[in-house]
């Protein structure tokens, strides 16, 4: 990744932001609304760990025919993106509740989930959020050599076809997270000093990281085995689950971020950047069917992601209601508010963009 620190601009001459902010703020106090999660919120994380934890407890349990076994890895790996989108999202930025001992153990979910606390809040709220998009600083974009996520990225011949085969390797997100991403990621960011809040020391980190996966392999394949389950029929399970959640929440995130009308800004030679960090989400970042219920509720709301970027502090419950403000100060403001009426159209856009920037060798 690259190492020189862009500088967002100090100045807009729009005011967006602070027009924004005084609106949203006013919305929240006219309505005695909290910006953190409430009822909903709280109820919605019933019905995704049910929707997670429910069928394992099925599958370790009882006897069935082959075919129920496969369908209900499948749900669990729909319950597991659901708690991740829902839940953790919410608990790691800090948003799901007033309470930071609340937020610290929802936010912890993400060890059932595959995941880290440390390195999920180094690449989400850190890297992702300041420098969305921005290539060599948001690690979003980077999937190694084989998909091309932006211009500036190097291009190969077989990105020509990226538009065909990505679909496949996108189911295995998770999968990655569980056996190498974590210790990758834990490697570079502490050699980096990287930290969202108090940086712990590294062997705290390290002893965490060990701990949590022996947990959770412990949890999802030992525990399946010695209650009877055949070996290749628990990973088998274990391949089903993670790739279905692993499915869901690439294609969510690719959704935001990488579709044909947002942006990759670059910074000058002097490592400055045209717009203020606000303005810049607008750039960068686009929501898809605001208006579906389902997706609405599914997704946390990172279908909202312009919202999300500029006030992620703000629990997910609330999008909906806020993004009218949003899009109605940038218009006033004359800046971009991209949005796609459905996900199909949201998908369809991604597609079609992959395949745009696999016909282009990359930037000078």
């Amino acid at each position: 990744m690259n190492k020189t620190t862009p500088i967002f601009a100090k100045k807009d001459a729009s005011n967006f932001f602070r027009i924004l902010n005084k609106r949203v703020n006013t919305y929240f106090k006219e309505n005695n609304l909290k910006k953190t999660g409430n009822w909903r919120l709280h109820f919605k994380t019933f019905v995704m760990f049910t929707l997670f934890l429910a069928p394992y407890f099925f599958l370790i349990s009882m006897n069935m025919p082959f075919w129920v076994y496969l369908l209900l890895n499948v749900v669990i790996g729909v319950g597991m993106a659901g708690v991740g989108m829902n839940v953790m999202h919410d608990g790691n930025h800090g948003s799901y509740s007033e309470k930071s001992w609340v937020n610290k153990i929802m936010g912890g979910s993400i060890y059932i989930l595959a995941g880290n606390v440390y390195n999920w809040q180094v690449q989400h709220n850190v890297l992702h959020h300041t420098y969305t998009n921005i290539h060599g600083h948001d690690e979003d974009l980077d999937a190694g050599k084989i998909i091309r996520f932006t211009k500036q990225a190097k291009w190969h011949r077989f990105h020509k076809f990226q538009h065909y085969y990505s679909i496949f390797l996108y189911g295995l997100l998770t999968f990655n997270w569980a056996i190498t991403t974590d210790f990758l990621q834990m490697k570079r960011y502490l050699k980096r000093k990287l930290s969202y809040g108090e940086f712990k020391k590294p062997s705290v980190q390290w002893t965490t990281l060990v701990i949590t996966k022996v947990i959770y392999f412990s949890i999802w394949l030992v525990v399946p085995m010695l209650m009877g389950i055949v070996w290749w029929k628990v990973l088998l399970g274990f391949v089903v689950m993670h790739y279905t959640a692993g499915l869901i929440l690439s294609i969510v995130f690719q959704l935001a971020h990488v579709v044909e009308d947002t942006k990759n800004p670059s910074p000058n030679e002097e490592g400055e950047l045209e717009n203020t960090w606000a303005v810049h989400q607008l750039f960068t970042t686009a929501n898809f069917a605001p208006k579906n219920w389902l997706i609405n509720y599914y997704t946390g709301g990172l279908n909202h992601q312009i919202e999300h970027h500029i006030f992620p502090n703000i629990s997910h419950i609330h999008y909906n209601k806020i993004a009218k403000i949003v899009k109605e100060t940038a218009k006033e403001c004359n800046l971009p508010y991209y949005e796609f009426k459905s996900t199909r159209s949201a998908i369809l856009s991604h597609f079609k963009h992959l395949k745009e920037l696999g016909k282009k060798p990359q930037l000078a």
